[in-house]
């Protein structure tokens, strides 16, 4: 079977091509000029090089295959210019949907966010139906993954197969850049973490992300979401986590929110200022004020999406950035 793969050289696109290889797919990426290619070293795949936003960089790796997997997008929490965050999620989205009905693609699974979905204002788990309009998306990140669904959707009423897939917070192994998520891990590892406030992920295995993909493409509805999602955790109850497993104290002050929101208020406008991307982004801490808790039953129910449990994730995370050089002390 032929599989057309954006995103190979990220987080979730990565473990996916390695779940798509082992299941005996023959796999052709769509990569960036500018790209590393580290998780594509040593693999039998094909690589194309193009640009989200021009259509024709589909259309040759998209000819004879049954398959497309639209992981890639552009995840930044800042950017000085948002518009490039419009053109590679929306236009590169509808790029792909129409290379894709040009060349007859069987499936084509979409690689949204839960950033997408609803929330509920008590906090309690939101699902795939919570209300949401557009005026609910915090950031341009947000806006642009919620825009990029709709366009999923007006090709599925085109007739396009497709089959959207939202994960929650992504944990594991091999986050080369790394995630948001990540960064908070490498940080709680450098001593960098002297406090937190008052929210909450949902936090799932990369590998059952991966996994879900692969079961969303053989068994997912179309035009359905499925949220890849485990289990809803402070992010006072993931530090205390990660804490047990390092040795390492996890912070005990909680702060309000308008303190972190203050710093990175002034951190963001310095930042445009000098030309440089802030090292607290205020989209960051604005999303904080959420807790993104989620329920993942109905990928669960339809999907059979694993629910492994997050400490084996985080350990192997904490364990690959210190093999790796993230960890400074």
């Amino acid at each position: 079977m032929k599989v057309f793969l954006t995103g190979a050289t990220g987080f979730i696109g990565g473990h996916l091509l390695t779940s798509l290889l082992e299941a005996g797919a023959e796999v052709r990426c769509l990569t960036r000029a500018e790209s590393h290619l580290r998780n594509l070293q040593g693999l039998e795949v094909e690589v194309f090089t193009g640009d989200l936003r021009d259509e024709s960089s589909f259309r040759s790796g998209l000819e004879d295959c049954e398959m497309a997997f639209h992981c890639a997008a552009d995840y930044r929490l800042y950017s000085a210019n948002p518009d490039e965050l419009y053109e590679s999620n929306v236009e590169g989205t509808r790029n792909l949907m129409r290379a894709a009905s040009a060349c007859g693609v069987k499936r084509v699974v979409y690689t949204s966010s839960v950033g997408a979905l609803g929330l509920n204002p008590d906090g309690t788990p939101a699902d795939e139906d919570t209300p949401v309009t557009l005026d609910d998306m915090v950031g341009h990140y947000k806006r642009s993954k919620f825009l990029a669904e709709r366009v999923a959707d007006e090709w599925v009423e085109k007739g396009l197969p497709i089959v959207i897939v939202n994960p929650s917070t992504p944990v594991g192994e091999a986050d080369l850049k790394p995630t948001a998520t990540g960064q908070m891990i490498v940080d709680f590892l450098n001593r960098k973490t002297p406090a937190y406030v008052d929210t909450g992920l949902n936090l799932v295995d990369v590998h059952d992300v991966a996994l879900g993909h692969v079961r969303a493409a053989e068994r997912g509805r179309v035009g359905e979401k499925y949220i890849l999602g485990n289990r809803d955790m402070s992010l006072r109850e993931i530090f205390q986590t990660l804490g047990e497993m390092t040795g390492l104290p996890a912070p005990k002050l909680k702060v309000p929110h308008w303190l972190p929101l203050g710093w990175a208020a002034i951190d963001t406008g310095f930042s445009r200022l000098v030309g440089r991307t802030p090292r607290v982004p205020l989209e960051a801490v604005r999303l904080s004020r959420y807790k993104m808790y989620f329920d993942p039953s109905k990928a669960v129910r339809e999907l059979g999406l694993p629910q492994t449990p997050v400490e084996e994730p985080l350990l192997r995370a904490v364990t690959w950035y210190r093999d790796n050089g993230y960890v400074t002390r």
